[in-house]
């Protein structure tokens, strides 16, 4: 468990990459730990297009919001995970949504995108959740059909530089016993 614990508190959102490709196996290898991410009555809803083409980098540099801190990342990791989520599948019965909250795909994807970093990072790798840029225009630049979401680029490569720690809450100051 130790290992474990250390690799979620010493894995950083990085922005900045080395000018070294991450090898097929390895993106692989990130890539089945998304896999056994858990989901909504194991719907899977996750799609997932690895980006790796400079022109489409290009294409997708161009959606992000201005003042975006991981502009850059986009261009100069050596691969990018562009993560869509399907539609109408997770929090749905028989096709009748059956949450308070709706489609639960956002839910699903946040676990499947927490193992894929969880999953970077033990490999020596880096990576960050951008989520500030029109996934709209996005989605077209990747082909993205009906029915999916864009949600979240995850930009992947070997960390050229690594933030301290943010600081966290005490566990006292979110747990509460028996109520709120």
């Amino acid at each position: 468990m130790t290992d474990f614990m250390d690799i979620m508190k010493d894995r950083r959102s990085v922005r900045k990459f080395e000018d070294k490709e991450v090898n097929e196996e390895t993106v692989q290898q990130v890539l089945e730990a998304g896999r056994w991410a858990p989901s909504w009555a194991n719907t899977q809803c996750w799609e997932v297009v690895v980006v790796k083409d400079p022109k489409v980098k290009a294409d997708l540099q161009e959606t992000m919001a201005k003042g975006n801190p991981a502009t850059k990342a986009i261009v100069e990791a050596p691969v990018l995970l562009v993560v869509c989520g399907k539609l109408q599948t997770s929090g749905y019965y028989k096709g009748q949504v059956t949450t308070k909250f709706g489609d639960w795909f956002l839910f699903d994807l946040g676990l499947f995108c927490q193992n894929l970093s969880l999953a970077a990072h033990a490999l020596g790798l880096a990576s960050v959740m951008v989520g500030l840029f029109d996934q709209d225009k996005a989605a077209e630049a990747v082909k993205v059909p009906e029915g999916y979401e864009l949600v979240t680029i995850l930009p992947l490569g070997y960390p050229a530089q690594t933030p301290k720690a943010p600081n966290r809450r005490e566990l006292s100051e979110f747990t509460h016993s028996e109520s709120f």
